[in-house]
């Protein structure tokens, strides 16, 4: 009979220790280890996110180096991962609400210079047309802003199970939390981002509402 199976090694504790003993040269040579593990996981949350490749790339190299700059308020009862997956998200929700700022300035400039028809002929003739573009556009910002809007938990629990395909039982090994607290995260978070992504109409109001009045009144009038 065998005897137990050991943990794998906590590599980013130890990058802690080794950094906070002033021994900055080990800790990144091990920190490199926690690069090359969770690189491309990291790469397919900020691309799915920015939907830039190159955007992508430095967000998530930004996240490293924020990460290793801040180890030691990393909590080693936590997997890195579910640590570090919140600096990378925060990272990639301030890279667009950066570029949002920067499409207000640049689109009107475009518009105002006569430039519609340079924009034309440099759109690729193959592929999708400009309108569904925008339209890609627009659904992909509503629902980064939506996700935004999430308490930090809520939106951990929530890409941990529906873009990395984790298990309650896992994201609870992951976060520390029971079972039953991760699925009300994700319920909650779930119910949220319908509300915040559903079609409302030009007063705010949820297109929904005026569905729920209506039906309410036919059977007012039924009963009536």
């Amino acid at each position: 009979m065998t005897g137990p199976v050991s943990e794998p090694e906590n590599v980013a504790a130890a990058v802690k220790a080794l950094a906070g003993g002033n021994r900055l040269e080990e800790a990144r040579e091990r920190y490199a280890e926690v690069v090359s593990r969770h690189q491309r996981r990291a790469s397919r949350i900020a691309l799915h996110y920015l939907r830039d490749a190159a955007d992508a790339d430095e967000a998530v190299q930004d996240a490293f180096v924020k990460a290793f700059t801040h180890i030691g308020s990393y909590n080693d009862d936590w997997p890195f991962e579910v640590w570090f997956t919140r600096i990378l998200i925060n990272g990639c929700l301030d890279r667009l609400k950066a570029r949002r700022r920067r499409e207000r300035w640049i689109v009107p400039m475009i518009d105002s210079g006569g430039g519609e028809r340079e924009m034309t002929e440099i759109m690729p003739a193959r592929g999708p047309s400009p309108e569904d573009l925008v339209l890609l556009e627009e659904r992909r910002r509503r629902l980064a802003d939506a996700l935004g809007e999430l308490p930090e938990r809520q939106r951990t629990i929530f890409m941990l199970s529906h873009y990395e395909g984790h298990s309650s039982k896992e994201v609870s090994v992951m976060t520390g939390l029971n079972e039953s607290t991760v699925r009300v995260h994700l319920f909650r978070a779930i119910r949220k981002l319908r509300g915040l992504l559903a079609p409302k109409t030009q007063d705010g109001r949820l297109k929904t509402e005026d569905k729920t009045e209506k039906t309410k009144d036919a059977k007012r009038n039924v009963t009536g």
